[in-house]
């Protein structure tokens, strides 16, 4: 049993992670910034620049903005936040735009000079507004994560002004309490009122736009494509997971539950741990605590790799997702925390190269690894410390991983860069 402090301690790690998002969280961090631009300026700016980090832009690029009929980009994330974003509903800023509201984005990106730069930041997720309306100035600056806003100026009036640091998680709960044995145990031991709110709520949403993805046509439909071949288990597991993603990067307007910052990570990290837990026929109490162990074992292997960076982190849901359903299955701790190694020894290295709809089929690797890192345990080949990335124990490995994604990956994020925006 953990003792009190470390149980409200994880408790408020879910607290903050598990949040309500309509739309992928890049564009809408964009959106969220312009809408707050607009606020303080007063009405919408006559001219816009925007100075966004190179993963804000990769992120942005090709995935569809909801509620603005199809369009992708960080020029519609800015018009659609201005012309209808309500910015104290943060990830929810675009949530409520009506039909009216769509009409008015074309008009306003026809009549507005948007100018979209790409400066060098020591953030990964850096989002800088300057916008002008009659005489007057603003400038609006987001960074480290999707709602952190660090400066505000109005005019020659500095409204607000924070300390930063390159370090993503700075303003957020400390995660040095996460260890794979003690996410175990709260998982198992947590009382269910403690985090059925949340959970349900994530399966809840979740699963609403996994059912969407599979019974109508989104992006590549990888999903559905997963299930023509084979429906047991693991594939619908897969697919399920896969389906929320083909949905939600091409333009869905269902909101999701996230996890580190993602709606496709939130996805992954849930819905194949209920849709494996439902067709074992686990009851409603043990399907909300193999979500929550996922959900914790993604966390804690985010914390190191960083919001965004050049390394997928939808596969890392998948690794989390995997030791959910070892857990179903039986697994106890070497048997999760051998799940997680095999899985990570087998898919880092998958490369994020934006949000789009080929992040369906990243997930379902993911996923796929995940149960496949726990099957390779009960067979004892597993790999071996000392292997690759492999480090004395499972510990260790989540570190690597996170030397590899936060310093290995950087020259390859420029380059993915280069290649997209030439």
């Amino acid at each position: 049993m953990l003792n009190e402090k470390k149980m409200e301690a994880y408790l408020a790690i879910l607290q903050e992670e598990l949040l309500l998002a309509t739309g992928c969280t890049e564009p809408i961090a964009v959106a969220y910034c312009a809408a707050k631009l607009r606020e303080v300026l007063g009405g919408k700016p006559s001219e816009v620049l925007a100075e966004v980090s190179g993963n804000i832009l990769k992120n942005v690029k090709s995935v569809v903005v909801p509620n603005t009929d199809g369009r992708r980009g960080i020029d519609a994330a800015i018009a659609v936040g201005i012309v209808a974003g309500d910015a104290d509903a943060e990830l929810q800023v675009i949530a409520n735009v009506t039909e009216e509201d769509v009409g008015r984005i074309q008009a306003y990106l026809d009549s507005t000079p948007i100018k979209v730069t790409c400066p060098e930041t020591p953030c990964m997720l850096d989002i800088c507004l300057h916008g002008k309306l009659d005489g007057h100035s603003a400038t609006v600056r987001v960074a480290n994560n999707h709602t952190n806003i660090v400066y505000i100026k109005k005019d020659d009036e500095i409204l607000l002004e924070k300390p930063l640091t390159a370090n993503a998680e700075d303003n957020l709960q400390d995660k040095s309490v996460l260890n794979v044995q003690d996410i175990l145990t709260f998982a198992e031991t947590v009382p269910l009122e403690k985090i059925k709110p949340l959970i349900s709520r994530q399966i809840e949403k979740n699963t609403a736009i996994a059912k969407e993805g599979l019974e109508n046509s989104w992006g590549a439909n990888i999903g559905s494509n997963l299930l023509k071949s084979c429906d047991n288990a693991e594939t619908q597991a897969r697919a399920w997971a896969a389906a929320g993603s083909d949905a939600r990067m091409n333009g869905c307007e269902m909101p999701v539950v996230i996890v580190s910052g993602s709606g496709n990570q939130g996805i992954t990290a849930s819905v194949p741990v209920w849709r494996y837990g439902t067709l074992m026929g686990k009851d409603e109490e043990t399907i909300l605590r193999a979500v929550t162990l996922s959900d914790l074992i993604t966390i804690h292997q985010k914390t190191g790799i960083g919001r965004l960076s050049a390394y997928c982190g939808a596969v890392s849901a998948g690794v989390g997702a995997g030791c959910g359903i070892a857990w179903l299955r039986g697994a106890g701790y070497e048997g999760i925390a051998a799940t997680l190694q095999n899985a990570v020894a087998m898919i880092s290295g998958c490369i994020c190269d934006g949000a789009k709809a080929s992040c369906a089929a990243k997930i379902a690797m993911g996923v796929e690894c995940g149960i496949l890192g726990y099957n390779m345990y009960l067979a004892d080949d597993n790999f071996k410390a000392g292997h690759g990335i492999m480090g004395e124990d499972v510990e260790h490995t989540i570190r690597n991983v996170g030397v590899l994604a936060a310093e290995g990956m950087r020259e390859t994020d420029r380059v993915i860069l280069k290649i997209m925006t030439e």
